[in-house]
Protein backbone atom coordinates (compact mmCIF):
# COMPACT_ATOMS: atom_id res chain seq x y z
CA UNK A 1 0.00 0.00 0.00
CA UNK A 2 3.17 2.37 0.87
CA UNK A 3 4.41 1.23 -2.56
CA UNK A 4 1.25 2.11 -4.27
CA UNK A 5 0.61 5.39 -2.63
CA UNK A 6 4.56 6.96 -3.61
CA UNK A 7 4.05 5.86 -7.15
CA UNK A 8 0.28 8.05 -7.74
CA UNK A 9 2.18 10.84 -5.45
CA UNK A 10 4.96 11.07 -8.37
CA UNK A 11 2.58 10.78 -10.99
CA UNK A 12 0.16 13.74 -9.62
CA UNK A 13 3.80 15.32 -9.77
CA UNK A 14 4.70 15.15 -12.97
CA UNK A 15 1.08 15.74 -14.29
CA UNK A 16 1.28 19.24 -12.01
CA UNK A 17 4.27 20.39 -13.54
CA UNK A 18 3.40 19.61 -16.94
CA UNK A 19 0.14 21.96 -16.68
CA UNK A 20 1.99 24.53 -15.36
CA UNK A 21 4.27 25.38 -17.53
CA UNK A 22 3.15 27.84 -19.94
CA UNK A 23 6.31 29.86 -21.16
CA UNK A 24 7.68 27.05 -23.06
CA UNK A 25 6.17 24.65 -25.97
CA UNK A 26 4.33 21.35 -25.07
CA UNK A 27 7.71 19.36 -24.94
CA UNK A 28 8.96 21.90 -22.01
CA UNK A 29 11.35 23.53 -24.84
CA UNK A 30 11.84 27.43 -24.83
CA UNK A 31 10.07 29.35 -27.64
CA UNK A 32 12.79 30.04 -30.19
CA UNK A 33 14.00 33.69 -30.80
CA UNK A 34 14.47 34.73 -34.82
CA UNK A 35 17.31 36.81 -35.08
CA UNK A 36 17.73 38.27 -38.94
CA UNK A 37 20.53 37.64 -40.94
CA UNK A 38 23.70 40.08 -41.40
CA UNK A 39 23.25 42.12 -44.42
CA UNK A 40 26.12 41.20 -46.99
CA UNK A 41 27.46 43.22 -49.90
CA UNK A 42 29.28 43.01 -53.02
CA UNK A 43 31.37 45.35 -54.81
CA UNK A 44 32.55 45.37 -58.34
CA UNK A 45 35.27 45.51 -59.61
CA UNK A 46 36.44 43.47 -56.92
CA UNK A 47 39.48 44.44 -54.76
CA UNK A 48 42.76 44.82 -56.47
CA UNK A 49 41.36 44.52 -59.91
CA UNK A 50 43.66 46.16 -62.63
CA UNK A 51 43.52 48.13 -65.86
CA UNK A 52 39.93 48.75 -65.54
CA UNK A 53 38.17 50.87 -67.93
CA UNK A 54 37.62 54.27 -66.23
CA UNK A 55 33.89 53.43 -67.84
CA UNK A 56 33.09 49.96 -66.36
CA UNK A 57 30.32 50.29 -63.86
CA UNK A 58 30.84 50.39 -59.97
CA UNK A 59 28.33 47.95 -58.68
CA UNK A 60 27.09 47.11 -55.34
CA UNK A 61 24.70 44.55 -54.45
CA UNK A 62 23.31 44.29 -50.87
CA UNK A 63 21.87 40.66 -50.07
CA UNK A 64 19.51 40.65 -46.52
CA UNK A 65 19.86 44.01 -46.23
CA UNK A 66 19.64 47.98 -47.70
CA UNK A 67 22.62 50.03 -49.29
CA UNK A 68 24.09 52.87 -46.99
CA UNK A 69 26.38 55.20 -47.14
CA UNK A 70 28.57 54.98 -50.53
CA UNK A 71 31.73 56.94 -51.41
CA UNK A 72 34.59 56.94 -53.52
CA UNK A 73 38.10 58.76 -52.94
CA UNK A 74 41.54 58.90 -55.16
CA UNK A 75 44.79 57.74 -54.31
CA UNK A 76 44.86 61.26 -52.44
CA UNK A 77 41.79 60.58 -50.44
CA UNK A 78 39.98 63.15 -52.57
CA UNK A 79 36.45 62.30 -52.12
CA UNK A 80 34.80 61.94 -55.65
CA UNK A 81 31.42 63.07 -56.15
CA UNK A 82 28.78 60.83 -57.23
CA UNK A 83 25.23 59.22 -57.44
CA UNK A 84 24.09 55.93 -56.69
CA UNK A 85 20.81 54.74 -58.80
CA UNK A 86 19.38 51.62 -57.01
CA UNK A 87 17.68 48.80 -59.40
CA UNK A 88 13.44 48.28 -59.49
CA UNK A 89 12.94 46.62 -55.80
CA UNK A 90 11.50 42.96 -56.07
CA UNK A 91 7.85 42.04 -56.03
CA UNK A 92 7.17 42.02 -52.43
CA UNK A 93 6.01 38.41 -51.14
CA UNK A 94 2.72 37.13 -50.93
CA UNK A 95 0.74 38.24 -47.89
CA UNK A 96 0.68 35.13 -45.41
CA UNK A 97 -2.24 32.76 -45.40
CA UNK A 98 -5.09 33.18 -42.72
CA UNK A 99 -4.45 30.95 -39.50
CA UNK A 100 -0.55 31.37 -39.82
CA UNK A 101 1.24 31.87 -36.19
CA UNK A 102 1.75 35.95 -35.45
CA UNK A 103 4.79 34.67 -34.38
CA UNK A 104 6.20 33.73 -38.07
CA UNK A 105 9.48 35.86 -39.01
CA UNK A 106 9.34 38.25 -41.57
CA UNK A 107 10.62 37.73 -44.85
CA UNK A 108 14.36 38.54 -45.83
CA UNK A 109 14.83 41.72 -47.22
CA UNK A 110 14.96 41.28 -51.47
CA UNK A 111 18.64 41.27 -52.87
CA UNK A 112 19.48 44.57 -54.26
CA UNK A 113 21.65 46.18 -57.09
CA UNK A 114 23.16 49.34 -57.65
CA UNK A 115 25.06 51.50 -59.69
CA UNK A 116 27.91 54.08 -58.89
CA UNK A 117 27.99 56.74 -61.11
CA UNK A 118 30.48 59.42 -60.72
CA UNK A 119 29.84 63.42 -61.72
CA UNK A 120 32.68 63.57 -63.87
CA UNK A 121 34.41 60.87 -65.63
CA UNK A 122 37.01 58.26 -63.97
CA UNK A 123 40.37 59.35 -65.14
CA UNK A 124 42.95 56.94 -66.59
CA UNK A 125 45.87 55.44 -64.87
CA UNK A 126 44.37 56.24 -61.10
CA UNK A 127 43.70 54.23 -58.07
CA UNK A 128 40.21 54.46 -56.79
CA UNK A 129 38.61 53.13 -53.16
CA UNK A 130 34.54 52.57 -53.09
CA UNK A 131 33.28 52.23 -49.28
CA UNK A 132 29.74 51.08 -48.92
CA UNK A 133 27.49 49.92 -45.64
CA UNK A 134 24.25 48.44 -45.36
CA UNK A 135 22.28 47.70 -42.57
CA UNK A 136 20.21 44.26 -41.53
CA UNK A 137 16.24 44.49 -40.70
CA UNK A 138 17.55 44.71 -37.20
CA UNK A 139 19.63 47.75 -38.24
CA UNK A 140 22.80 46.06 -37.66
CA UNK A 141 25.57 47.78 -40.07
CA UNK A 142 28.15 45.94 -42.28
CA UNK A 143 30.82 47.99 -44.08
CA UNK A 144 32.82 46.60 -47.44
CA UNK A 145 35.73 47.88 -49.15
CA UNK A 146 37.24 47.90 -52.60
CA UNK A 147 40.09 49.47 -54.43
CA UNK A 148 41.01 49.06 -58.15
CA UNK A 149 42.59 51.47 -60.67
CA UNK A 150 42.06 52.39 -63.99
CA UNK A 151 43.73 51.18 -66.90
CA UNK A 152 47.03 53.62 -68.31
CA UNK A 153 46.77 53.40 -71.76
CA UNK A 154 50.03 53.58 -73.76
CA UNK A 155 47.96 55.51 -76.73
CA UNK A 156 44.77 57.61 -76.80
CA UNK A 157 42.90 58.58 -79.86
CA UNK A 158 40.15 60.78 -81.00
CA UNK A 159 38.99 60.51 -83.96
CA UNK A 160 37.78 63.03 -86.41
CA UNK A 161 34.20 63.05 -87.90
CA UNK A 162 32.51 64.47 -91.34
CA UNK A 163 29.78 66.28 -91.56
CA UNK A 164 31.01 68.71 -89.38
CA UNK A 165 28.60 69.77 -86.50
CA UNK A 166 25.92 71.89 -87.27
CA UNK A 167 26.37 71.50 -91.34
CA UNK A 168 23.90 71.15 -94.01
CA UNK A 169 24.70 68.03 -96.42
CA UNK A 170 23.63 67.00 -99.41
CA UNK A 171 21.53 63.35 -99.46
CA UNK A 172 24.39 61.29 -100.35
CA UNK A 173 27.03 62.69 -98.04
CA UNK A 174 27.87 59.54 -95.68
CA UNK A 175 29.17 59.79 -92.27
CA UNK A 176 33.31 59.05 -92.03
CA UNK A 177 35.34 58.38 -88.71
CA UNK A 178 38.72 58.77 -89.18
CA UNK A 179 41.32 57.29 -86.68
CA UNK A 180 45.10 58.28 -86.10
CA UNK A 181 45.91 54.74 -85.35
CA UNK A 182 45.09 51.44 -86.60
CA UNK A 183 42.17 50.23 -84.85
CA UNK A 184 42.31 46.48 -84.37
CA UNK A 185 39.44 45.97 -82.00
CA UNK A 186 36.63 46.91 -85.05
CA UNK A 187 33.61 45.65 -83.03
CA UNK A 188 34.34 47.76 -79.52
CA UNK A 189 34.80 51.09 -81.71
CA UNK A 190 31.50 50.34 -83.83
CA UNK A 191 29.82 48.95 -81.05
CA UNK A 192 29.86 52.68 -79.32
CA UNK A 193 28.99 54.69 -82.31
CA UNK A 194 25.33 55.65 -82.72
CA UNK A 195 23.76 56.79 -85.25
CA UNK A 196 19.70 58.43 -84.57
CA UNK A 197 18.08 60.41 -87.65
CA UNK A 198 14.89 62.44 -87.14
CA UNK A 199 13.66 59.99 -89.92
CA UNK A 200 14.76 56.17 -89.13
CA UNK A 201 17.06 54.77 -91.40
CA UNK A 202 18.48 51.26 -92.61
CA UNK A 203 21.75 52.66 -92.45
CA UNK A 204 25.22 50.17 -91.58
CA UNK A 205 28.83 50.85 -90.87
CA UNK A 206 31.63 49.49 -93.22
CA UNK A 207 35.18 49.85 -92.14
CA UNK A 208 36.79 51.45 -95.07
CA UNK A 209 40.12 50.17 -93.80
CA UNK A 210 41.65 49.97 -90.19
CA UNK A 211 41.59 53.39 -89.74
CA UNK A 212 38.50 54.78 -91.29
CA UNK A 213 34.96 53.39 -91.20
CA UNK A 214 31.71 54.96 -92.96
CA UNK A 215 28.14 55.03 -92.05
CA UNK A 216 25.21 54.89 -94.83
CA UNK A 217 22.03 53.83 -95.76
CA UNK A 218 20.82 51.01 -98.40
CA UNK A 219 19.65 54.45 -100.38
CA UNK A 220 20.57 58.02 -99.91
CA UNK A 221 19.81 59.53 -97.15
CA UNK A 222 15.87 60.66 -96.57
CA UNK A 223 15.90 64.61 -97.48
CA UNK A 224 15.19 67.28 -94.76
CA UNK A 225 16.08 65.18 -91.76
CA UNK A 226 18.18 65.90 -88.95
CA UNK A 227 21.34 63.03 -87.99
CA UNK A 228 23.30 63.10 -85.07
CA UNK A 229 26.36 60.55 -84.18
CA UNK A 230 27.26 59.73 -81.07
CA UNK A 231 31.11 58.46 -80.52
CA UNK A 232 31.12 57.32 -77.30
CA UNK A 233 34.65 56.27 -77.22
CA UNK A 234 35.95 57.63 -73.91
CA UNK A 235 37.36 54.26 -72.23
CA UNK A 236 37.22 52.14 -75.39
CA UNK A 237 39.49 49.68 -75.66
CA UNK A 238 40.43 50.08 -79.81
CA UNK A 239 42.81 47.38 -79.31
CA UNK A 240 46.69 47.17 -79.12
CA UNK A 241 47.40 49.54 -76.71
CA UNK A 242 45.13 52.71 -77.71
CA UNK A 243 42.02 53.75 -75.95
CA UNK A 244 39.49 56.12 -76.39
CA UNK A 245 40.71 59.74 -75.32
CA UNK A 246 37.19 61.25 -75.36
CA UNK A 247 33.50 61.35 -76.10
CA UNK A 248 32.61 63.26 -79.63
CA UNK A 249 29.07 64.16 -80.50
CA UNK A 250 27.86 65.35 -83.73
CA UNK A 251 24.95 66.26 -85.36
CA UNK A 252 24.15 68.10 -89.10
CA UNK A 253 21.08 68.26 -91.42
CA UNK A 254 20.72 66.92 -94.70
CA UNK A 255 18.90 69.75 -97.20
CA UNK A 256 17.00 68.97 -100.15
CA UNK A 257 17.40 66.32 -102.69
CA UNK A 258 19.96 66.88 -105.47
CA UNK A 259 20.97 64.19 -107.96
CA UNK A 260 22.54 64.39 -111.05
CA UNK A 261 23.08 61.96 -113.95
CA UNK A 262 25.65 62.47 -115.77
CA UNK A 263 25.57 60.48 -119.37
CA UNK A 264 28.68 59.97 -120.90
CA UNK A 265 26.68 57.99 -123.56
CA UNK A 266 24.43 61.00 -124.58
CA UNK A 267 26.67 63.42 -123.48
CA UNK A 268 23.84 65.35 -121.42
CA UNK A 269 23.24 65.97 -117.62
CA UNK A 270 19.96 65.57 -116.07
CA UNK A 271 19.53 67.54 -112.56
CA UNK A 272 16.95 66.57 -110.69
CA UNK A 273 15.87 68.47 -107.94
CA UNK A 274 13.52 66.41 -105.45
CA UNK A 275 12.99 63.62 -108.18
CA UNK A 276 12.00 66.84 -110.38
CA UNK A 277 14.26 67.58 -113.52
CA UNK A 278 15.56 70.86 -113.31
CA UNK A 279 17.74 71.62 -116.03
CA UNK A 280 19.43 69.23 -119.06
CA UNK A 281 22.57 70.54 -120.24
CA UNK A 282 25.10 68.99 -122.78
CA UNK A 283 28.30 68.15 -121.71
CA UNK A 284 31.53 66.74 -122.31
CA UNK A 285 33.20 63.63 -120.23
CA UNK A 286 36.45 62.31 -120.08
CA UNK A 287 38.32 61.18 -123.31
CA UNK A 288 38.90 57.35 -124.10
CA UNK A 289 42.70 58.33 -122.41
CA UNK A 290 41.21 59.68 -119.58
CA UNK A 291 37.69 58.38 -118.70
CA UNK A 292 35.60 59.75 -116.39
CA UNK A 293 34.87 56.99 -113.48
CA UNK A 294 31.57 55.25 -113.63
CA UNK A 295 29.11 55.53 -110.38
CA UNK A 296 27.62 58.09 -108.10
CA UNK A 297 30.15 60.73 -106.88
CA UNK A 298 29.89 62.70 -103.64
CA UNK A 299 30.00 66.50 -104.02
CA UNK A 300 33.11 67.44 -101.90
CA UNK A 301 33.53 71.16 -102.38
CA UNK A 302 33.47 74.06 -104.68
CA UNK A 303 36.16 76.57 -106.18
CA UNK A 304 35.31 79.56 -108.10
CA UNK A 305 38.48 79.75 -109.50
CA UNK A 306 41.20 77.25 -109.13
CA UNK A 307 44.25 76.30 -111.50
CA UNK A 308 43.85 72.33 -112.93
CA UNK A 309 47.68 70.89 -113.30
CA UNK A 310 47.98 67.74 -114.42
CA UNK A 311 51.78 66.87 -112.73
CA UNK A 312 49.14 66.30 -109.82
CA UNK A 313 48.16 63.40 -111.13
CA UNK A 314 52.05 62.46 -112.57
CA UNK A 315 51.66 63.94 -115.82
CA UNK A 316 53.99 67.02 -116.43
CA UNK A 317 52.53 69.69 -117.80
CA UNK A 318 55.18 70.27 -120.92
CA UNK A 319 54.39 66.82 -121.63
CA UNK A 320 51.67 65.10 -124.54
CA UNK A 321 48.39 65.68 -122.85
CA UNK A 322 50.13 67.25 -119.84
CA UNK A 323 48.23 71.17 -119.04
CA UNK A 324 48.13 74.06 -116.47
CA UNK A 325 44.51 75.66 -116.99
CA UNK A 326 42.74 78.22 -114.64
CA UNK A 327 39.31 77.28 -114.24
CA UNK A 328 36.11 78.48 -113.11
CA UNK A 329 33.06 77.53 -111.30
CA UNK A 330 34.72 73.98 -110.21
CA UNK A 331 32.44 71.69 -108.32
CA UNK A 332 34.72 68.89 -106.68
CA UNK A 333 32.99 65.86 -106.96
CA UNK A 334 36.10 62.93 -106.43
CA UNK A 335 39.83 63.36 -105.28
CA UNK A 336 40.87 62.15 -107.85
CA UNK A 337 40.47 65.24 -110.09
CA UNK A 338 37.17 64.60 -111.42
CA UNK A 339 34.97 68.39 -111.40
CA UNK A 340 31.96 69.74 -113.29
CA UNK A 341 33.50 72.93 -113.97
CA UNK A 342 33.10 75.36 -116.91
CA UNK A 343 35.77 74.75 -120.03
CA UNK A 344 34.32 77.56 -122.69
CA UNK A 345 37.61 76.10 -124.92
CA UNK A 346 35.04 72.66 -125.31
CA UNK A 347 31.81 74.21 -125.89
CA UNK A 348 31.88 72.86 -129.21
CA UNK A 349 32.42 69.26 -128.51
CA UNK A 350 29.58 69.50 -125.61
CA UNK A 351 26.66 67.67 -126.45
CA UNK A 352 28.36 65.22 -128.98
CA UNK A 353 31.65 64.09 -127.93
CA UNK A 354 33.82 63.06 -125.10
CA UNK A 355 37.14 64.89 -124.71
CA UNK A 356 37.95 65.99 -121.28
CA UNK A 357 40.45 64.73 -118.90
CA UNK A 358 38.19 63.08 -116.82
CA UNK A 359 36.01 66.11 -115.83
CA UNK A 360 32.38 66.76 -116.69
CA UNK A 361 32.91 69.58 -118.89
CA UNK A 362 29.86 72.53 -119.14
CA UNK A 363 30.03 76.25 -120.89
CA UNK A 364 30.50 78.97 -118.09
CA UNK A 365 27.20 80.14 -117.37
CA UNK A 366 25.92 76.75 -116.88
CA UNK A 367 28.95 75.89 -114.96
CA UNK A 368 27.77 78.98 -112.93
CA UNK A 369 24.76 77.82 -112.30
CA UNK A 370 25.34 74.21 -110.99
CA UNK A 371 27.91 75.86 -109.00
CA UNK A 372 24.80 77.82 -107.36
CA UNK A 373 22.74 74.90 -107.44
CA UNK A 374 25.45 72.44 -105.43
CA UNK A 375 26.14 71.45 -101.75
CA UNK A 376 28.59 69.22 -100.67
CA UNK A 377 27.05 65.80 -100.20
CA UNK A 378 24.99 65.94 -103.20
CA UNK A 379 24.97 63.40 -105.91
CA UNK A 380 27.04 63.00 -109.66
CA UNK A 381 25.64 59.68 -110.75
CA UNK A 382 28.28 58.89 -113.84
CA UNK A 383 27.01 56.04 -116.25
CA UNK A 384 28.09 54.77 -119.86
CA UNK A 385 31.35 55.92 -119.46
CA UNK A 386 34.15 53.87 -121.18
CA UNK A 387 36.17 53.92 -117.55
CA UNK A 388 36.30 51.90 -114.53
CA UNK A 389 33.97 52.20 -111.87
CA UNK A 390 34.87 54.90 -109.01
CA UNK A 391 36.62 52.54 -106.34
CA UNK A 392 39.17 53.27 -103.59
CA UNK A 393 41.97 54.68 -105.40
CA UNK A 394 40.08 57.26 -106.71
CA UNK A 395 39.18 59.27 -103.28
CA UNK A 396 37.90 58.79 -100.12
CA UNK A 397 34.12 58.88 -100.95
CA UNK A 398 33.39 55.96 -103.09
CA UNK A 399 30.50 54.82 -100.76
CA UNK A 400 27.58 54.44 -103.11
CA UNK A 401 29.70 52.59 -105.66
CA UNK A 402 30.05 49.68 -103.35
CA UNK A 403 26.27 46.82 -103.69
CA UNK A 404 24.36 47.15 -100.40
CA UNK A 405 25.33 43.54 -99.28
CA UNK A 406 29.27 44.10 -99.68
CA UNK A 407 28.48 47.27 -97.36
CA UNK A 408 27.06 45.43 -94.96
CA UNK A 409 29.62 42.85 -95.10
CA UNK A 410 32.26 45.48 -94.11
CA UNK A 411 30.38 45.80 -90.61
CA UNK A 412 32.11 44.03 -87.79
CA UNK A 413 28.86 43.41 -86.09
Amino acid sequence: MAAIAVAGGLMLVAGCQGGDDSSGQADGSPTPTTVAPAAQLALSPTDGTADVSPTTPVQLSVTDGTLGEVSVTDAAGTVVEGTVAEAAPAAAPAAATSGAPESSPAPAAADATSVWTPAAPLAYGTTYTLTAEATNAEDDATSATTTFTTVAPGTLSTPSIGPLDGTTVGVGMPIRVYFDQPVTDRAAVESHLAVTSSTPTDGRWSWMNDSEVHFRPSTYWPANSEVTLDADLYGVDMGGGVWGEKDRSVSFAVGSKHVSVADAGTHTLTVYADDQVVQTYPMSAGGPENPTRNGPHVVLEKRADITMDSSTFGLAVDAPGGYRTDVQFATRISNNGEFVHAAPWSVGQQGSSNVSHGCINLSTDRAQWFFDFSQPGDVVEVVNSAGPTLSSVDGDIYDWAIPWDQWVAGSAL
